[in-house]
């Protein structure tokens, strides 16, 4: 499979079926003029994986494909050459895989209650090298039905694990919620959610969320908000009611120990000029990823030796591929690559990828995120 492994890839959005109602805001974010909300309302970035729904086992959704050669996935081409692509260290520790899943969610209704294994768990119950500890970076949002954005997570004071169970066998909706911290959110809050602490997104979040490269996920409302019956292989992932209440972590906190554990500071890495780069989520937070923020209002260079993924959020510019100062671009400097970019553009970068520069258009002003593995 001949695809150079020195420079950026383009790949193309993957949207997944899931068991809530949204996505209105993802086709807004990629050009359309009202768009409407459904049964896909997320988009999987850079992902090896394919989704986990109940009835649809044999569709590949959620998988990237390369841009131009469409018939192709990204998890096909990494396994051609792992340490080609994601560098020789990273392949002989990991094998295959970026050992992370990004997604755009767009949530038009709460989803349901739901945890996801820890490590620890995720080798014990479903013999994977990987739970799903994930990290929501908050986008942005809209308020439905009067409501503003919100999520929930955490178990509140007094909540123990006989009393979680029997708000499930009775599927108590409001007794589950009242047992979790329910915050309201805003644009650039950066939530971790540990694997083991249950949570939900509320209705009207437009968020990225970053995570290990699972779809275990372990629900307690076996009808949705919308009303959708949900599958009891979706509820219990194959483990059965009474085994899956092993996934949850127990442990109680007040909502400032909460919020003081989950959310997390931004912090500001390097600043030149009008460009910053900002750390929203590190493994000082947890050794499953990283996550930054690229500010660019004229040209800023990347060097890297590990791989990772990009997303366009905003703005429109230009890539190049190739050494020199990017700003000398329009001097008529040449160089091995270039690729206009968009906001909703995707790339995964090759370990092996040289020095690349992001040049914002004019008037413009390109902010992008970057996505790293394990540390």
């Amino acid at each position: 499979m001949e695809i150079r492994k020195d420079g950026p890839i383009r790949l193309t959005g993957s949207r997944a079926w899931r068991t809530y109602f949204g996505g209105k805001l993802l086709e807004q974010f990629h050009g359309a003029k009202t768009g409407e909300d459904g049964h896909f309302p997320e988009e999987w970035i850079a992902s090896l994986v394919a989704a986990r729904n109940a009835g649809r086992e044999e569709l590949t959704e959620g998988l990237s494909m390369l841009a131009d050669r469409p018939s192709v996935s990204l998890k096909e081409l990494i396994e051609s050459d792992p340490a080609g692509y994601l560098g020789e260290e990273h392949a002989a520790q990991l094998g295959a895989t970026l050992g992370v899943l990004v997604k755009l969610i767009d949530s038009a209704e709460r989803l349901a209650v739901q945890v996801h294994p820890d490590k620890k768990k995720a080798r014990e119950l479903f013999h994977s090298e990987y739970g799903k500890t994930e990290c929501w970076h908050i986008l942005g949002g809209r308020e439905i039905h009067g409501e503003k954005p919100c999520v929930y997570l955490g178990f509140r004071p007094g909540v123990t694990r006989s009393h979680w169970k029997d708000c499930f066998l009775r599927q108590d909706i409001e007794a589950i919620l009242q047992c979790l911290h329910r915050f309201e959110i805003q644009e650039g809050d950066t939530i971790l959610i540990e694997g083991g602490v249950p949570h939900a997104i509320g209705a009207g979040c437009f968020l990225m969320e970053i995570q290990e490269p699972t779809d275990y996920t372990i629900r307690v409302e076996r009808v949705t908000p919308s009303g959708y019956q949900v599958a009891d292989s979706m509820c219990h992932q194959g483990l059965g009611f009474e085994k899956m209440f092993e996934c949850f972590h127990y442990e109680n906190f007040s909502e400032e120990e909460a919020r003081k554990r989950w959310f997390v500071p931004a912090k500001l890495l390097k600043e030149e000029g009008k460009n910053r780069r900002i750390r929203l989520v590190g493994y000082e937070e947890t050794p499953c990823f990283c996550m930054e923020l690229m500010e660019i209002k004229d040209a800023m260079s990347l060097k890297q030796n590990v791989c990772s993924a990009v997303y366009v959020l905003e703005g429109r510019g230009k890539l190049l591929l190739g050494t020199g100062n990017a700003m000398q671009e329009s001097a008529g400097q040449e160089h091995i690559w270039q690729e206009k970019v968009k906001q909703g553009d995707q790339f995964f970068l090759p370990a092996g990828t040289q020095e690349i520069q992001w040049i914002a258009e004019d008037g413009s002003y390109l902010k992008l995120i970057q996505c790293f593995g394990p540390e």
